[in-house]
């Protein structure tokens, strides 16, 4: 494999693993307002994902930061395209950032709401604008020879930042419902479970269609099977939390999204934008690379920084991987997240 597919990969992988974390913890963001019933639920919910949600977000800064540096063209072209779906994702990741510090200021009610409330926007706006911006990326930007974006401020969100945009949001709530299921436990769960198992086969559409499409542009014999394993794994899921299998069904749901994935970065290699304008306008990983000494610096950092960053992430995943259950004896009390 040569440095530039081996670092287009590694991209893919860095997008694909800040979906899957981060997912949840949104998805069990926009959830606070369907399942926090009581202020006790609320708590547990964000006692959840208080020691993961800002360690998931370095796999955003990873991802953005390995384009930059290994497809310097890529980023050139993709960031003044989308400009508008980035800008609408950085607010929601700062707002929900500052919610999470500051809801647990104060033990009023009122202050708890309103910056509950801003917790799930912030989140719910986060989903939309990363899935508008992979959407339009992988099925194409009216981008001209020199990688410009031909039209307004609104040229690249079109159908295609639409569907990429429901089909993160669909994935992280039900995502954050299994999380939810498999972390909780009490009322709080059997709720959960109960959502993801009526919404799951829906909240798949989107995604599935969006792999599906790259697929039938672009793609190959192998992304077709990844596409069909993707579709199976929501089988899986959805068989498994009727057998109350929340881990099986977790890891099936996770299955779903890394097929996805696969069959959406698989199909549109060697290509990174595509132009809806004219194909000869598209941008491929060779002309959007740096160089090969370049890239072989990168690749030993990556190999010595990397196992250090995972290890670190996995052990925090270690150490808070026990159930929680809520306190009802301090329902009133808000403790710090």
């Amino acid at each position: 494999m040569d440095l530039q597919t081996l670092w287009f990969a590694a991209v893919a992988v860095l997008w694909t693993g800040f979906l899957l974390l981060e997912g949840f913890d949104f998805g069990v963001a926009a959830l606070l307002p369907v399942l926090g019933r009581r202020p006790a639920d609320r708590h547990l919910m964000l006692r959840s994902i208080g020691p993961l949600w800002d360690g998931n977000e370095v796999w955003l800064i990873t991802a953005a930061g390995a384009v930059f540096a290994a497809f310097p063209g890529w980023y050139a072209t993709w960031l003044p395209a989308l400009y508008l779906p980035f800008v609408i994702m950085l607010l929601g990741l700062i707002v929900r950032a500052v919610a999470f510090e500051w809801r647990h200021s104060s033990h009023d009610p009122r202050w708890d709401a309103t910056w509950t409330h801003v917790i799930t926007g912030g989140s719910l706006v986060a989903a939309l604008g990363v899935g508008a911006a992979l959407g339009a990326t992988t099925l194409g930007l009216p981008i001209d020879g020199d990688g410009i974006r031909v039209g307004g401020s609104f040229a690249g969100v079109g159908w295609s930042a639409v569907l990429g945009a429901v089909a993160v949001v669909a994935f992280a709530v039900v995502h954050g419902a299994l999380f939810l299921a498999l972390k909780t436990d009490g009322d709080l769960r059997l709720r959960a479970r109960a959502l993801a198992l009526r919404w799951s086969p829906v909240a798949a559409l989107p995604l599935l269609a969006w792999a599906g499409v790259v697929h039938l542009r672009y793609g190959t014999p192998v992304t077709a099977v990844l596409w069909l394993v993707a579709a199976l794994a929501v089988v899986v899921t959805w068989t498994r939390i009727r057998l109350d299998r929340e881990g099986q069904a977790f890891a099936g749901w996770a299955v779903m999204l890394l097929a996805s994935s696969a069959t959406i970065f698989g199909a549109a290699y060697p290509v990174v934008v595509p132009s809806t304008i004219d194909g000869a306008f598209d941008v491929t990983i060779a002309d959007a690379s740096v160089s090969d000494y370049t890239l072989t610096v990168m690749t030993w950092v990556a190999a010595v920084g990397l196992p250090v960053v995972l290890g670190y992430q996995a052990w925090t995943y270690w150490v808070f991987r026990k159930r929680l259950t809520a306190e009802p004896q301090h329902e009133q009390a808000e403790v710090a997240v």
